[in-house]
């Protein structure tokens, strides 16, 4: 039945599947684990209930989310070496050592104080809980930042030789590996995604039950404080990714053409394509809306400045050019229309409407999930950009794989897509139902739980008699 099938292109369907579903959950992650240490910091700071309030709402929240985002993970480890193992073999001694020190460094730091963050509040002083959280934090920063340099590098290697066995290996220093040309920029760009990601999902959350009660203290707090999130980093992450672009530029220039739709080389300048169809076979956009010479002017400050076409890239070494330029310009259009929502944050602000503008929490709501689409259309321009290749400009795709059979590849393929949507359509599912709860006053302690599990804690019989001595 799927004989007649690519089979490589079902195994890179395969991991952009999950690479997809997974990246969902540490976006969310990194920034709210963040988000918890804000509250609880501002709880000791100020002693205000609604701080630790709200830092209980959203900390069951972390909890799935959390969860899902390791599960996810694992799954993905698994395939390089189903899928991928001569990628793996060619790039280990390289690769493997950085995502040895992500699960040393990074993973057992968020394992080991997430039980005292999650369970050790009545335990431990708040002091050595806060840290705790600050740990967690502390923990998904680390994680972000391994993973970025592994896919940095495949994106702009350096500090590597190639050994007769064909495998990359260190060559001098290791931190020319780690601190590629393109690490700091892709590390900044995607930690103000997912910062930004949460306030949006945050705001969503508050103006949701602002819309049931203007007066829940909760409900006000959480909003106020991610507008103030949106409507400051929004501008951020704006200028944090014209310098990934120029730095893309510099060092995967196929990669921008495409994002651009430059077919052909623009000598006088070149135009800011807004909307179009790309037609490769044609080697042109259709139905062009561009601005003349904007492209120039953005990428090199200069509207009659040079810019070089695809017509300088072999067929066969270009990137798909559809696919990357339609996800950037999802990714950019949310990014402005971020802005735009705060921005009217701080007109609400300035007319004292924030609690009271339904208008503007029914755009913060609608805008809620645009965070994990705008991160999601990010990475597909990242990764399909980068094609043909996996390690830019050394590796090609088509020599990475393993041996692979189309059957036995669309059969797990099939396997992944009705498992993930089973399992993580209920996670999801129920992180809505927490987050549709209205947030309210809790318990300032949890529950009394039994320290000691058996064998050393005294109980009466069961008939209600004394336990004789023993």
């Amino acid at each position: 039945m799927f004989d007649n099938l690519d089979a490589v292109l079902l195994a890179r369907i395969q991991f952009a599947f999950t690479v997809s579903f997974h990246f969902i959950f540490p976006s969310f992650s990194i920034g709210l684990a963040s988000y918890l240490a804000v509250l609880e910091g501002l709880w000791l700071k100020t002693g205000k209930s609604v701080y630790l309030d709200l830092f209980k709402y959203w900390l069951k929240i972390f909890a799935v989310v959390f969860a899902m985002g390791v599960v996810s993970g694992i799954v993905m480890s698994y395939q390089f070496g189903t899928n991928w193992s001569v990628f793996s073999v060619k790039t280990g001694p390289v690769l493997g050592p950085l995502m040895a020190y992500e699960v040393l460094t990074a993973f057992f730091l968020e394992a080991g104080f997430l039980g005292v963050m999650l369970f050790g509040m009545s335990k431990v002083g708040r002091k050595l809980h806060f840290v705790a959280t600050c740990m967690v934090a502390l923990g998904t920063f680390i994680s972000a930042t391994w993973i970025l340099s592994v896919n940095s590098w495949m994106q702009t290697p350096t500090g590597f030789a190639i050994n007769a066995a064909g495998q990359f290996v260190p060559a001098g220093s290791w931190l020319d590996i780690i601190f590629n040309p393109s690490f700091p920029y892709r590390l900044a760009h995607t930690l103000i995604a997912s910062y930004l990601t949460t306030s949006l999902v945050v705001g969503a959350v508050g103006a949701w039950h602002l819309l049931k009660d203007r007066t829940n203290p909760y409900a006000r707090k959480m909003f106020s404080m991610a507008m103030w999130m949106a409507a400051i980093v929004a501008p951020i992450q704006i200028f944090s990714g014209d310098l990934h672009g120029l730095n893309t530029l510099e060092h995967q220039p196929a990669k921008v053409m495409a994002m651009e739709g430059h077919y052909e080389s623009h000598p006088d300048g070149a135009p800011l394509i807004l909307f179009g169809i790309p037609n490769s076979a044609e080697k042109r956009v259709d139905y062009a809306i561009e601005i003349p010479k904007a492209s120039s002017f953005i990428l090199k400050h200069d509207p009659n400045a040079p810019l070089a076409g695809l017509d300088t890239i072999p067929d066969d070494r270009e990137p798909p050019v559809a696919i990357v330029f339609w996800s950037f310009r999802v990714m950019v259009g949310l990014g402005f229309a971020m802005l735009g929502l705060g921005l009217i944050s701080l007109l609400a602000r300035a007319r004292r409407s924030l609690y009271d503008w339904p208008l503007l929490h029914r755009l913060a709501i609608l805008m809620g999930p645009s965070g994990f689409v705008a991160v999601i259309a990010g990475w597909i321009t990242t990764e399909v950009g980068r094609q043909p290749y996996t390690v830019y400009g050394h590796l090609l795709t088509g020599q990475s794989h393993s041996p692979l059979a189309a059957p036995a590849v669309a059969a797990s393929l099939i396997a992944f897509v009705i498992v993930y949507f089973a399992v993580f359509g209920a996670g999801v599912w129920y992180l809505l139902k927490l987050m549709g709860h209205t947030p309210r006053a809790h318990e300032t302690e949890p529950p009394q739980i039994p320290i000691r599990s058996a064998g050393i804690t005294p109980a009466s019989a069961l008939d209600g008699a004394p336990r004789p001595a023993e």
